[in-house]
């Protein structure tokens, strides 16, 4: 596996989303199970591995840290605070909290789930308007500089709110949703990350499951499944939609790839500091994904995908209204 940079932070070029050991999308796998696929990425090359204090909450985080035990030093491990959680209980409550005695409580409490000494990169989930970003970032650089953080990182952050972070802490990545049927980084945010040097993370690279061509506007969602009430994965949508999966396709065909290789293997084209991180809960679909990476797209192959994808007007929003309400504008 290639790596690749974020900021001054080495990765493998392909990371991995542990969120769907989160019961997000149904049931989960036994611990057993989710450590062996965890692993099983880590024999395949990756080493960046992506959790948050609220998939769970709490319960990812020890997940992902007994899994990684046994390689700890040859792994990244990014972690993310700012959702409102009781810090004791783990209950979810409404809103954001990202006041700087909160975020310190929350990385001490994450460094004891995982089990490590230091957090690779600490993201700020997402911005919270009550609390100043410069604060936010302050909170950071001074756990950075006791050691308990190495790099820091937004996550759904607007162009301007990024520009005020990195001046008062470099900002090694900005994690937002990314793929062929969410382009909203494109116009601002991946500008802006290459003017500063920063980092830029996919997550949802796969549009959440939907561009591998695994799911149609027949396919039955479980009510557990977050998508079953996502705008995007209504019937109706799923099927004006299809067209975007019958591109993949295509390429693929031509490629002797998959559909979600071909996805994949378009945002690495993007730019060299964009590394996606793909999420499952099946070790096949690792290694599946992993061969993005033999995927090389041509010049024309590009062409081809972006003079059909401005033909596709995606239809639904890509996350429910109220969280929509929560991304940073």
């Amino acid at each position: 596996m290639k790596h690749r940079s974020l900021g001054s932070l080495d990765v493998s070029e392909i990371g991995f989303g542990t969120m769907s050991f989160a019961s997000v999308y149904g049931a989960s796998p036994s611990e057993d199970e989710a450590i062996r696929v965890i692993r099983g990425a880590y024999d395949n090359g990756v080493t960046f591995f992506d959790t948050a204090e609220v998939y769970g909450p709490f319960t990812n985080e020890i997940l992902v840290g007994k899994a990684v035990a046994p390689f700890r030093d040859k792994v990244v491990i990014a972690t993310k605070f700012g959702w409102n959680i009781d810090l004791e209980t783990g209950e979810r409550r409404a809103g954001l909290n990202s006041r700087p005695d909160h975020i310190r409580r929350a990385t001490e409490q994450m460094l004891k789930r995982l089990n490590i000494d230091t957090i690779d990169l600490l993201y700020q989930h997402r911005v919270d308007p009550s609390v100043p970003i410069e604060d936010v970032a302050g909170t950071v650089k001074d756990l950075i500089a006791e050691g308990k953080v190495k790099h820091f990182g937004l996550s759904e952050a607007a162009a301007a709110t990024i520009r005020r972070a990195h001046a008062v802490q470099s900002v090694s990545a900005i994690q937002s949703e990314y793929s062929l049927w969410t382009r909203e980084p494109e116009p601002e945010i991946l500008p802006l990350c290459e003017e500063l040097g920063i980092g830029f993370v996919p997550w949802s690279p796969l549009g959440a499951g939907f561009l591998t061509g695994k799911i149609d506007a027949s396919t039955s969602l479980d009510a557990t499944d977050f998508r079953a009430n996502a705008p995007r994965f209504t019937a109706s949508a799923r099927a004006a939609n299809q067209a975007l999966v019958d591109l993949l396709v295509t390429i693929a065909a031509r490629k002797q790839a998959t559909p979600a290789q071909i996805a994949i293997a378009w945002l690495l084209a993007q730019k060299p500091w964009i590394v996606p991180i793909p999420g499952t809960r099946r070790l096949d679909r690792v290694e599946e994904n992993l061969g993005a990476a033999n995927v090389a797209l041509t010049a024309a192959d590009l062409g081809e995908i972006e003079d059909a994808a401005a033909k596709i007007v995606v239809e639904g929003a890509r996350l429910p209204e109220a969280s929509l309400q929560l991304v940073d504008k």
